[in-house]
């Protein structure tokens, strides 16, 4: 996994970002996107108590004190608001958060998610996993488009416990974008020098090719 992969992820998802919208980053890849956000007023939030998070500080202005729910440095907009995470989760579950943007063990075909738990492995907490898949307007997934031994993500079937019921709408990995309708999932855009062929062997789930046309970027 290379970052400037996990950079482009961040930039693409980024794009699908509105004006006034209040959006959640997961752990992993999405603490990128702050730095990549380019001309949207939008409100960033952190599931540990902040509305307003800003891109990455420069060294000298690093606060440990002041850090994403991936435990990064993080700077803070003008007029963002700080709070305990209770009230953060009062957020999420009262549908306040427009988009939510999280990282991901496995999705399946109907847009299932699951990203909290291996099967055998020990585990910190949920943490806001299956909150945020219940309470967001919008769901993005970041990830790499296989683990690191090269084991498929985007599968037919969770073979890991799921994060609840409700159904993700984009996936963005290093090769490709896909949007789920119906429960059936299209690719809409191919962001590498990968073939068809080449994806198709790597993505297990069932998809069609967009009734758009077929972005390559």
């Amino acid at each position: 996994m290379s970052q400037q992969q996990r950079i482009k992820i961040a930039r693409r998802i980024a794009e699908e970002f509105e004006d006034n919208q209040i959006i959640n980053l997961g752990v992993g890849i999405p603490t990128l996107i702050p730095d990549y956000i380019e001309g949207k007023d939008v409100y960033l939030h952190s599931e540990n108590g902040l509305l307003g998070m800003g891109p990455t500080p420069e060294e000298e202005f690093v606060n440990m004190d002041l850090i994403s729910a991936s435990k990064k440095p993080v700077s803070v907009e003008t007029g963002a608001s700080i709070f305990d995470s209770s009230d953060s989760f009062l957020m999420i579950r009262g549908g306040h958060v427009d988009v939510a943007v999280l990282g991901t063990l496995q999705v399946d075909e109907t847009g299932e998610v699951a990203n909290w738990a291996v099967p055998g492995q020990n585990i910190l907490g949920v943490g806001g996993a299956m909150d945020l898949v219940a309470g967001a307007k919008k769901i993005i997934i970041a990830t790499m488009h296989t683990s690191k031994d090269g084991t498929p993500k985007l599968l037919k079937k969770l073979t890991f416990p799921s994060s609840g019921v409700r159904k993700v709408d984009m996936i963005v990995t290093e090769h490709a974008v896909f949007e789920f309708k119906d429960e059936k999932m299209f690719l809409i855009e191919v962001l590498s020098d990968i073939t068809l062929e080449e994806l198709k062997e790597i993505t297990p789930a069932s998809y069609e090719l967009s009734t758009k046309k077929l972005i390559r970027v």
